[in-house]
C-alpha cells in the first residue's frame, strides 16, 4: 500500500468554507496532524496533498483546500487553485459547519462538483457545538449526508464507511494489459536506456506494465533495442505481444513481424488513464494540420527537459515535418493546461502517468467541450509512422 503511486490512489478532496473545520476533519480522518489547525480563517492557502493508507478504504490521497469563500485578489487564487483540484478528484466532501444557515457558497460548489459527475459527501461538522437536523440539509441539497465533530472525533467512522459506500468504483482500471494477455504468455519490453532514463532504475509506466503482466501470470522479458533481433532469435515461438517504447516504434516495427502483436507504453497509459478511442480518432487531425496551426503539447509532470527531449524537440520536429508546415506550438506541464483550447487545432497529449483516471478525462472533456482534437505521444508517433492499426487492433477486437 505504501507503494502505490499517487496516480493509482482514491483522490478525497476537501471542500468547504473557511473555518468550517476542513483540516481538523482532515487530521480526525487521517489520526494524524496532517494540517495545520488554527481559529484564524485562511490558514490553508495552496492545496495540501497527503498520499496515505485510509483504512478500511485503502490507498489514497487525501487533498486540503482553500476555503472557498476566500477574499480579496489573493484569496481569488486560492479559490482557483482549489477549483483546479476538481480536475483530479474521484470524491469528494463537501464540509458544512453546523452553526451556519447560509449555504449560497456551498450550493455553487456542490454545483460544480455534481457538473463534473464527482460523487459528493456532505459532512456537517461542530457538531460537538451546535447539533444540526440532517433531513434540514437533505432538502437543500440531492447527496448523502454525516453528522461528525472533528474535534471530538464523533463519527469519523461512519464517515470513512460513507467514502467507502460512495467512491467511484472505476476509478482506476482493473489492468494495464493483463486483460488481452493469456496465462504463460510471452512478452518482450522494449526500454531504451537512453540520456533520458533515469539512472538505475525503469520509468513508472514500464514498471506498472510489467507488474501488470506478472499479476496475470504472464512472462515479461525486458531488452534494449540493441538487443531487440538477438531476444526474438532465441525464442522457440513468437512472442505473444511486443511493447515499445513510443520513440522507436518505426524501427522497432520494422524488426517484429506484422504476425507479432505490437504496441507501447504510451498507447497502453492512454488506454489505461483515458479513452483510446478518443485518443486514436483524435490522431487524424495531424493529417489535416496546415502552415500556422497552433499544437498544445501537454505533459502530465514537470521534470527538468534535456537535449532531445521528446515534448519539446522531438515531437514538435516530427509533426513539423509530417504536416510539412510551419506550426505554432505550446508545451505545457504539470496542472499547467490552457483555460481556452478552441485556439489549438490539435492537443497532443503525454501518456499521463502521474495523473489519475480522473485529472485524464477531465482534460478530455475540456478538449470535447472545445470542440479540438486530443492524442497523445504514443498514438501520434504510431499515425505518423504509418502503423496505428497495426498497434491498436488488439484493443478494439
Amino acid at each position: 500500500m505504501i507503494d502505490t503511486p499517487k496516480a493509482n490512489r482514491l483522490h478525497i478532496s476537501i471542500f468547504g468554507r473557511r473555518n468550517a473545520g476542513k483540516s481538523s476533519l482532515i487530521n480526525a480522518l487521517t489520526g494524524q496532524e496532517m494540517a495545520l489547525v488554527s481559529d484564524m480563517a485562511g490558514t490553508t492557502t495552496d492545496p495540501v496533498y497527503k498520499a496515505m493508507e485510509l483504512l478500511p478504504i485503502g490507498p489514497v490521497v487525501i487533498i486540503d483546500t482553500a476555503g472557498l469563500d476566500d477574499r480579496g485578489e489573493v484569496g481569488m487564487l486560492r479559490v482557483k487553485k482549489s477549483k483546479e483540484v476538481m480536475d483530479k478528484t474521484d470524491i469528494a466532501l463537501l464540509v458544512f459547519d453546523a452553526s451556519s444557515e447560509d449555504f449560497s457558497f456551498e450550493k455553487e460548489w456542490h454545483a460544480q462538483l455534481k457538473e463534473r459527475k464527482i460523487p459528493v459527501i456532505g459532512v456537517i461538522n461542530k457538531i460537538d457545538i451546535n447539533d444540526a437536523d440532517i433531513e434540514a440539509y437533505k432538502v437543500e441539497f440531492e447527496m448523502p449526508f454525516v453528522k461528525v465533530s472533528a474535534q471530538s472525533g464523533l463519527n469519523i467512522d461512519q464517515l470513512k464507511r460513507a467514502i467507502q459506500i460512495h467512491a467511484p468504483e472505476e476509478f482506476e482500471s482493473d489492468t494495464i494489459v493483463g486483460d488481452i494477455l493469456s496465462p504463460k504468455a510471452v512478452v518482450v519490453l522494449v526500454a531504451p536506456q537512453d540520456v533520458q532514463a533515469p539512472k538505475g532504475r525503469l520509468i513508472l509506466p514500464q514498471v506498472q506494465t510489467i507488474r501488470d503482466i506478472l499479476d496475470n501470470d504472464a512472462m515479461a522479458l525486458t531488452v534494449k533495442e540493441g538487443e531487440l533481433v538477438d531476444i526474438l532469435a532465441s525464442l522457440k515461438k513468437a512472442p505473444d505481444l511486443v511493447i515499445t517504447d513510443s520513440q522507436i516504434f518505426g524501427k522497432v516495427s520494422r524488426i517484429v513481424p506484422r504476425e507479432v502483436p505490437l504496441t507501447s507504453f504510451s498507447i497502453l497509459m492512454a488506454r489505461y488513464k483515458g479513452d483510446l478511442r478518443e485518443l486514436v480518432d483524435g490522431a487524424s487531425q495531424i493529417g489535416r494540420l496546415k502552415q500556422g496551426d497552433k499544437v498544445l503539447i501537454a505533459e502530465a509532470c514537470t521534470h527538468h527537459p534535456l537535449e532531445g527531449d521528446i515534448g519539446r524537440e522531438k515531437l514538435p520536429k516530427w509533426l513539423k515535418e509530417y504536416a510539412n508546415a510551419e506550426l505554432d506550438i505550446t508545451v505545457k506541464a504539470g496542472v499547467d493546461f490552457s483555460d481556452d483550447l478552441t485556439e489549438y487545432a490539435l492537443v497532443v497529449h503525454c501518456g499521463a502517468c502521474m495523473f489519475n483516471k480522473k485529472q485524464m478525462m477531465s482534460r478530455l472533456e475540456k478538449t470535447r467541450n472545445s470542440k479540438v482534437a486530443i492524442t497523445n505521444y504514443g498514438v501520434a508517433i504510431a499515425y505518423m509512422n504509418g502503423i496505428l492499426e497495426r498497434v491498436t487492433e488488439m484493443f478494439f477486437k
